[in-house]
């Protein structure tokens, strides 16, 4: 279990609460929920709910935990949630675990959910058993999702995983071309793969499969039937914009500009500023909007950074610095490369830096 996590510890019998009072004093991030029928068992840092109320407080913690450990029946548990469920990439980590505490069930999202780390984790915690059935552990494989997942890399088409992950249990060649380099370390010589420099070389084997690793688009011959491509989350667009610009005004002008670089907006990490703009709603909405954070830095220190294009007057007129979405991506990509230097439209200014 990564510590970050935030868990919910569910139990419902005596036995359970035991358990689960184990559980979370093996560290952070996990909190206990108990049957009222045992509220005398535990203290006030636990959240006692009424038994008729499971079905709706598992449902209320869909959403704002990243996990949940359930003590109890796997039959309970699979009832309870099968409303609930979306997809593989959406889904919280789920485990069951039985009411002695022998045994801790990877359930649901063992992958990308963090399920099977959180069995892992429980199942030290009090002496248990852990149960793991993606194939691709039982069979000491990796598996695509979590190469994206330990990476933070975005997945195209959480579909094409599956995929993958089928022709390497079938011991089928897939070619990998990774503009990063990390999967070539990451696989450790596992499962039957070929690394080519190039996407074009990759396109023309004779590999049942294919992995691409980049932050641009490629043109449909590069990319054949049974490819997954993960996106590495390393592009920072630098941003500046009128007071009062829509979110809707400076998502178009991005998109453009990403489209005419053929670079993809799955692979923004951060959208940076001054800070003289980190309350602008506009800019707030379209970070929101990407999933990314709004990174925004003091005039002092956007006016140490050296960057291509001439100073504005209208930036230093507004916010006293001499340009701000050049210095802003420079700084937010830790010195990396502009892909774009400043462009401007009627209310946004832009440039585009690769980490």
């Amino acid at each position: 279990m990564l510590p970050e996590m935030k868990i919910a510890v569910i139990a419902i019998t005596k036995g359970g609460v035991r358990t689960g009072r184990m559980l979370c004093e093996s560290g952070s991030g996990l909190q206990l929920y108990v049957s009222g029928r045992y509220a005398d068992r535990v203290d006030n840092r636990c959240t006692v709910f009424e038994p008729h109320e499971l079905k709706r407080l598992i449902a209320s913690l869909w959403k704002i935990k990243d996990g949940l450990v359930l003590i109890m029946a796997t039959g309970i548990v699979v009832r309870m949630i099968a409303p609930l469920l979306e997809s593989k990439d959406k889904d919280p980590a789920i485990v069951v675990m039985d009411d002695a505490g022998r045994f801790a069930v990877s359930l649901l999202s063992g992958h990308l959910g963090g399920a099977n780390g959180l069995a892992e984790r429980c199942a030290c915690a009090v002496g248990a058993q852990a149960v793991i059935t993606t194939a691709t552990d039982a069979n000491n494989l990796p598996s695509f999702d979590m190469l994206a997942k330990e990476n933070g890399w975005f997945i195209d088409d959480i579909s094409r995983v599956k995929t993958l992950n089928t022709l390497l249990l079938d011991d089928e060649e897939i070619a990998v071309a990774d503009q990063t380099g990390q999967t070539r370390t990451w696989l450790h010589g596992r499962g039957r793969i070929t690394f080519y420099d190039t996407f074009a070389e990759a396109a023309k084997s004779n590999a049942r499969g294919f992995l691409y690793v980049t932050n641009g688009h490629l043109p449909p011959q590069l990319a054949p039937e049974r490819v997954l491509i993960l996106r590495p989350r390393n592009i920072v667009l630098g941003i500046g914009c009128n007071r009062g610009t829509a979110a809707d005004e400076i998502e178009a002008f991005v998109t453009h500009h990403l489209k005419n670089l053929s670079l993809s907006i799955k692979s923004v990490c951060t959208v940076a500023s001054v800070v003289a703009k980190q309350d602008e709603a506009g800019l707030i909405e379209f970070a929101d909007r990407l999933g990314v954070p709004l990174r925004c830095f003091d005039s002092s220190e956007l006016s140490r950074v050296a960057f291509p294009s001439p100073p504005s007057e209208h930036a230093m007129a507004a916010v006293g610095v001499a340009g701000v979405a050049e210095p802003a991506a420079i700084l937010a990509s830790d010195g990396g490369r502009l892909l774009l230097n400043k462009v401007k439209s009627g209310n946004v200014t832009l440039a585009v830096a690769e980490i």
